[in-house]
């Protein structure tokens, strides 16, 4: 099994002149259920190199022990450290891609054409791709080969709007994962705010919120193993 995590390049959260990145959970979660299913990781981030982590996620209360895995694990760390530019990336050479929350992917990911074009050749080629908390967001521009949303008509979930209001960012994002959503036509759902929500609906895996990426790897693997 070979599987491409997807992080993002962007660190700046609006215009609060705070710090963004990617949720640590949201990779070391998935990363191990991967490494511990004897899955073959890449790493990648528009920028390449060291993409930019959220110094919220790393505070003691949203630690897990998969984050203290990954920070004590050199290999995993100097993965981290020099990931792959998403330009250079294709489809092609891997079995599954895995998209990690944050807020920075709405603000560069949920742009990108090189991450518009991955998630469209990969569905295309019948792999499945996974996004949890607010990478779903990512799937806003991604078209169906007929021209049409690719989430329209789809099962799918993301960070609630609740969520986001919990966390005092609503105003700072430049959209909210559940009205977009929706507003592209897809079939939106939700569990309780913070705890574990999955949807599947086909080669489709998008999970609610932080709490959501270690149940998204495995059923990613699932599928990969079916």
């Amino acid at each position: 099994m070979k599987i491409l995590m997807v992080l993002t390049s962007h660190d700046k959260l609006g215009n609060t002149g705070r710090k963004t990145g990617f949720w640590l959970e949201e990779l070391a979660a998935p990363y191990y259920a991967f490494k511990d299913a004897g899955a073959e990781i890449t790493l990648a981030s528009p920028n390449g190199g060291n993409p930019p982590l959220d110094p919220k996620s790393n505070e003691p209360d949203f630690q897990t022990e998969k984050t203290h895995r990954f920070e004590a694990d050199a290999q995993a760390t100097a993965q981290l450290a020099s990931t792959v530019r998403l330009d250079s990336v294709s489809q092609a050479d891997y079995d599954a891609v895995f998209y990690p929350g944050g807020h920075g992917p709405l603000w560069d990911l949920a742009e990108d054409k090189n991450s518009i074009a991955l998630i469209e050749a990969s569905l295309a080629a019948d792999k499945p791709v996974a996004l949890v908390c607010h990478a779903p967001g990512v799937l806003r521009h991604v078209k169906t080969p007929a021209g049409k949303p690719l989430v329209e008509g789809k099962k799918v979930t993301g960070f609630t709007n609740t969520e986001e209001e919990a966390v005092g960012l609503t105003n700072v994002v430049p959209f909210l994962v559940e009205d977009e959503l929706i507003a592209k036509g897809g079939i939106y759902s939700k569990g309780p705010d913070w705890g574990s929500y999955v949807v599947i609906d086909g080669l489709l895996i998008t999970g609610q919120n932080p709490g959501s990426s270690a149940e998204a790897a495995e059923l990613l693997i699932k599928q990969l193993s079916a």
